[in-house]
């Protein structure tokens, strides 16, 4: 069947002449996009034997993962891109979608805002955010906001049960060491931007 689809020969054959090249990563999407799934998700995990840092094999194979409903194997792959490229749009994204059909709304939500801040002018993003939002108050759950600038909303979540259990003062003093965990996380990514930005 790969000889029907001139982009999956095109890519096979060179895969075949050199397979440690990292030409496995578009010969996965081609299978994937052909509706060859296993053979996308085969393909891919033979490649990152050989190239466990390319973070365009993890992403091939978390698009395959996905098409094939595993969604848990799709999150455990790009917790691993988004730790060292926070800026792949397509990694959150699909991260984000996992979360969502995992029924996992929280974690969801956090991704879809990290998808946001990289591309605050989309749209259906800022939707899907606010439609999170209230999903995730719905199910019991705070947001904690901390706004150091207009523009830029970043939260953590924690069950309603937790913080009403909690007396006030070990109440505040989680969420305040929340918030200084997050506002770590947001400097290690803005020093992530900037590095890029020197490198271009």
């Amino acid at each position: 069947m790969s000889k029907s689809n001139p982009l999956i020969y095109q890519y096979l054959k060179k895969y075949q002449e050199d397979p440690t090249s990292r030409v496995f990563a578009p010969l996965a999407e081609a299978y994937r996009k052909a509706g060859l799934i296993d053979e996308a998700i085969d393909i891919a995990r033979e490649g990152l034997q050989i190239h466990p840092g390319f973070i365009g094999g993890r992403v091939a194979l978390a698009r395959a993962l996905f098409d094939k409903h595993l969604y848990e194997n799709v999150v455990e792959e790009l917790n691993h891109v988004i730790k060292d490229v926070p800026d792949n749009l397509v990694a959150q994204r699909l991260l984000a979608e996992s979360y969502l059909m995992l029924g996992r709304v929280a974690e969801a939500l956090g991704a879809y805002k990290m998808l946001l801040y990289f591309a605050p002018q989309d749209p259906e993003t800022a939707k899907m955010v606010s439609e999170l939002e209230v999903q995730a108050y719905e199910k019991g759950t705070l947001v904690l906001r901390t706004d150091p600038r207009k523009e830029e909303v970043h939260f953590n979540v924690m069950q309603t049960s937790e913080a009403i259990d909690e007396d006030p003062d070990e109440k505040k003093r989680k969420w305040v060491g929340s918030i200084e965990l997050l506002q770590g996380l947001l400097q290690k990514v803005e020093r992530y931007k900037a590095l890029n930005s020197h490198r271009k």
